[in-house]
């Protein structure tokens, strides 16, 4: 086990993302309100010795549970009207993974992804056979109209005699909500959650719930969770991407020369951003923490809805 040279329990550490998107003016309070709740909720666990487990969990459950955000209650629609949701959790001391994706059926998608990886020796589940292992497990089903803001389907209905027109919807680009946490034990998790594109083909799955390309964690490297066009992120693999380059110093080779210290962790954010626009030709951001708990955040979107806990235990917010 990694850590084993340090005494005493370890300062946690916790960063979570509500999306990168073009967010309007508008909906900015509503956005820090929501990662006000959700930090709120995960900081509450880590700083009273609580599990990072647990913290990535609660953060994600409040922002799924905000119309706020693409991912849980208030997701697009797809073609067929219907949300279908994606999640994922990644623990990055055993770097095995519990994922869900195209599910019609269950409030709070990260809540079957931890299932998953808990009770179960397979990594992903998807549609009907992911929503069988739920019942087993105990996690109540709820009706598809549960998880439909009415906002959405009015957008849904207007882009089916509009030409599916990206002014109709709240954050039409991209959504998807995120949380990296680090316990006092050293314990380093990941998830993402997300209800994925507006109009979506019916079984369509983005970077989100899939390993290294929307989540990644490794308690030797740092956490990530990612948001953007998915297909994108997942042409290079970002979340993984990130991780690896944790371990690579050459990365702020191109900052020496500037006013001002950059850390490893900003400089690998920033990195994979710019891949991500010069491979994939396309936007996104990503948060991160690294293997001691720095935190990072960067995104090539107008805006990006996150936040983290800085040393002193203050929050800071954006937009």
């Amino acid at each position: 086990m990694i850590r084993e040279h340090f005494r005493g329990p370890l300062k946690p550490s916790l960063i979570i993302h509500g999306g990168a998107w073009n967010i309007p003016d508008e909906s900015v309070e509503d956005c820090r309100a929501g990662i006000q709740r959700a930090l709120e909720a995960g900081w509450k666990i880590l700083s009273t010795g609580g599990a990072a487990i647990d913290a990535v969990t609660s953060a994600i459950v409040i922002l799924e549970d905000d119309p706020t955000f693409d991912a849980g209650f208030g997701s697009h629609l797809n073609t067929d009207g219907r949300v279908q949701l994606d999640a994922i959790l990644m623990d990055g001391n055993t770097l095995k993974a519990g994922a869900v994706a195209a599910v019609e059926h269950i409030h709070n998608p990260i809540r079957l992804a931890r299932a998953v990886l808990e009770h179960s020796e397979h990594m992903m589940l998807v549609a009907g056979g992911a929503e069988k292992f739920a019942k087993e497990r105990g996690i109540e089903l709820c009706p598809p109209e549960d998880l439909i803001h009415e906002r959405e389907r009015i957008a849904w209905r207007r882009c089916l005699s509009d030409l599916h027109a990206a002014e109709h919807h709240l954050g039409h680009e991209s959504g998807t909500v995120g949380a990296v946490a680090l316990d006092e034990h050293g314990h380093l998790f990941a998830g993402t959650s997300t209800g994925g594109t507006c109009c979506k083909l019916p079984g369509r799955v983005g970077d989100s719930p899939l390993i290294g390309c929307g989540c990644y964690a490794d308690a030797e490297a740092g956490g990530v969770s990612c948001t953007g066009h998915g297909e994108g992120i997942m042409k290079i693999v970002m979340a993984k991407m990130a991780t690896d380059l944790l371990h690579d110093q050459r990365v702020l080779l191109p900052h020496r020369k500037k006013a001002g210290a950059l850390s490893l962790a900003q400089a690998v954010a920033d990195a994979c951003v710019r891949k991500l626009a010069h491979r994939a030709h396309t936007t996104g951001g990503l948060i991160l923490l690294d293997r001691q708990g720095r935190p990072a955040a960067a995104f090539n979107t107008p805006r990006m809805a996150y936040g983290y806990v800085e040393e002193s235990g203050k929050f800071r917010i954006a937009p």
